[in-house]
């Protein structure tokens, strides 16, 4: 049965978005059939894996409004070697529309339900706000993600975000767990990087992946051109990160699978 991961962070600009397509690429890369889904009405992990969201003909706000399945909607991404359930900015309605709705924190959960055998990774990635977008990720998913940037204030929305999961656990979805908290745009030579990393650390242990992403120029060009940076620029510095960080990924389910 395929792991659903939700990429959050209530934060802008700490590199979620970007993180949802090169992991999910990543995983392609071993092997691994992995499906992204584009929570996001911005529509950039759409574009960042060559799928032209200006002309979406079907995508992520037709499933949830029951519409359309996921199966139908999602599109094969060749070029970024995974598939892409898309978005585009029509998708900022669907607030509006689930606000009488029926079930409609659960409209995602159902959608990807006959998906989850079919593949080994679903990523969700959503958008920068507590929405009833993020709260149907939350309720679809696993286990959650979190990219953030070493610094003061990622750690106060790091604390609101926890605050959120701790919520939808107890209400919601009681199997919703941290995946993973993933350091971004990282530079060692940044002396509260460091220390923040460290708090990190102290708090939540394993929870931390030990790869770190760096800051790299080569990650920031690569959706411009609706690529990964692995199929960008394999050997920058940034694909090799997350390269590492899918092996770690893999490593930890192998070590959860043995362990169960």
């Amino acid at each position: 049965m395929g792991k659903i991961i939700a990429v959050t962070n209530q934060k802008g600009g700490v590199g979620k978005t970007t993180s949802s397509i090169n992991i999910a690429a990543s995983l392609a890369a071993t092997k691994r059939k992995v499906l992204l889904v584009d929570m996001d009405p911005q529509g950039n992990a759409s574009s960042g894996c060559g799928v032209d969201k200006d002309e979406l003909e079907l995508q992520v706000l037709d499933v949830l409004l029951g519409e359309k399945s996921a199966r139908e909607c999602m599109i094969n991404a060749e070029q970024a070697g995974i598939y892409v359930l898309p978005a585009n900015s029509d998708l900022a309605a669907a607030e509006a529309h689930l606000l009488n709705a029926d079930s409609k924190e659960s409209r995602l959960k159902d959608a990807l339900a006959p998906l989850v055998e079919e593949f080994d990774y679903i990523f969700i990635d959503c958008p920068p706000s507590l929405s009833i977008l993020t709260v149907n990720a939350l309720v679809a998913a696993n286990s959650v993600m979190i990219p953030m940037q070493c610094e003061y204030y990622a750690l106060e929305g790091l604390s609101a975000l926890l605050q959120t999961v701790q919520q939808i656990t107890e209400h919601v979805n009681p199997e919703l767990e941290i995946e993973g908290i993933l350091r971004t745009m990282y530079d060692p030579r940044n002396r509260l990087a460091v220390e923040v990393s460290g708090q990190l650390h102290e708090h939540f242990g394993e929870k931390v992946y030990r790869t770190v992403i760096p800051r790299n120029v080569r990650l920031a060009e690569a959706p411009s051109y609706g690529l990964p940076a692995l199929l960008y620029d394999r050997l920058s510095r940034g694909a090799k990160a997350y390269l590492a960080l899918a092996g770690e990924m893999i490593r930890r389910q192998e070590a959860y699978a043995e362990s169960a």
